[in-house]
């Protein structure tokens, strides 16, 4: 008897693609990766792997900083969308939380959340009713939602960023470094967050990150970015115990904890680059 399952095809593909900025500067090498729908994909490395030009390249905020996709193709839900207009991206589902949570300082933070539920068309009701979720999910934001976002804490302006766009109603939602300049318990909290509007609202995540260690406990897949290109990938709770990301991400090795200077002197001979 013949198999009759079909392979599901994943909701976001990039295949090979090449990132290029004023025509001359080569930021990403042959970038391939999938992110399946319902799921939470780290994406990691170092300042300057090349993260942040990724995730622009999806949501093709690219050609506001002379970026363009130069090879390669870019799917979502199986049609290509490298070069569509960013409104349209917003418009099918996919949102970028950018790095640096960037609020509209002078509204409140109840201001900036109704603000992403600009484009919706399904009623104050509806809108009213996502404003409730996330102040569920933020219970910090509803004690401070009359104050003026830009006197709120980073740990709040994340926090209202994230909130912002759940209230587009996204499908999936492009998370740019959202453990950056925050305290260890806030980082821990974010991404509680992050695991239970996936599991509870079913929105997939592809992530932006250096703290490659959070990242991997709660993604469920990863890719390892270095100099614009993919050097690994695997499941995340596997790349957690490979050798190499240990020693060269986690600063561990068999031989304990290695400092910054050890680790940076051994990336020539990392296996993957050999």
């Amino acid at each position: 008897m013949e198999n009759s399952e079909t392979q599901v095809p994943p909701l976001l593909e990039l295949n090979n693609i090449e990132v290029i900025y004023n025509h001359v500067i080569l930021v990403l090498r042959g970038v391939s990766l999938v992110v399946p729908k319902g799921g939470i994909v780290a994406l990691l490395g170092g300042n300057g792997a090349g993260k942040t030009t990724t995730l622009k390249s999806i949501s093709n905020l690219l050609h506001s900083e002379r970026g363009e996709v130069t090879k390669g193709f870019i799917s979502y839900r199986g049609v290509e969308i490298q070069g569509s207009d960013p409104s349209e991206m917003v418009k099918s589902g996919v949102i970028q939380v950018m790095e640096g949570r960037h609020c509209f300082e002078h509204l409140t933070v109840e201001e900036n959340l109704l603000t992403g539920a600009y484009t919706r068309k399904d009623g104050k009701g509806s809108i009213e009713a996502d404003l409730d979720m996330v102040y569920n999910y933020f219970p910090r934001l509803k004690d401070r939602r009359k104050s003026q976002a830009g006197y709120t804490s980073g740990g709040e302006q994340q926090m209202c960023a994230l909130g912002r766009a759940l209230m587009s109603k996204p499908e999936t939602i492009l998370l740019d470094e959202p453990s950056m300049g925050l305290a260890p318990q806030l980082v821990e909290q974010i991404f509680e967050i992050v695991k239970s509007i996936n599991e509870n609202e079913g929105v997939t995540f592809l992530l932006a990150e250096q703290n490659t260690n959070v990242a991997l406990r709660y993604a469920h897949y990863g890719y390892i970015l270095e100099s614009g290109r993919v050097v690994m990938d695997g499941v995340a709770s596997e790349l957690r115990e490979n050798p190499d990301v240990k020693e060269f991400y986690l600063g561990m090795s068999e031989e304990g904890r290695k400092s910054f200077r050890d680790v940076r002197s051994y990336r020539r001979r990392k296996r993957w680059l050999s």
